[in-house]
């Protein structure tokens, strides 16, 4: 990753990937204060079907790439897009289909970090 790039810009890049697709539900959770924590920042959201999830993995993963010229080490979850899980070092993306995500609730998991609802378009 681009040393220059920050937390809040990738995020950014992100969330605005998430919006081409019409993404819902977007929190962004910081977790800098957590030293327990994976990562820096967990970007949430979901979509409404396996389609649209797979859609909004490969459109966060198009648009991040020309935004900030950065990909994801890894993905993960595309074959039944229940819950696609996006790998970019200090930020992880996690897209859910609505029934996964209240099932496996990362937001109440993370809840110690600083939780930020962002509004859709």
């Amino acid at each position: 990753m681009n040393k220059e790039l920050t937390n809040e810009a990738l995020c950014g890049a992100i969330v605005e990937g998430i919006r081409n697709k019409k993404g819902r539900e977007i929190v962004v959770v910081n977790l800098e204060q957590l030293p327990e924590a994976p990562c820096s920042r967990f970007v949430i959201a979901e979509g409404g079907s396996s389609t649209q999830v797979c859609a909004i993995a490969d459109e966060v993963e198009d648009y991040v790439r020309k935004a900030v010229s950065v990909k994801p080490f890894a993905v993960d979850g595309k074959d039944n897009a229940e819950w696609v899980a996006m790998d970019y070092g200090q930020v992880i993306v996690h897209i859910f289909q609505r029934e996964a995500r209240l099932f496996y609730d990362i937001e109440h998991l993370w809840e110690d970090g600083e939780l930020q609802m962002v509004e859709s378009d």
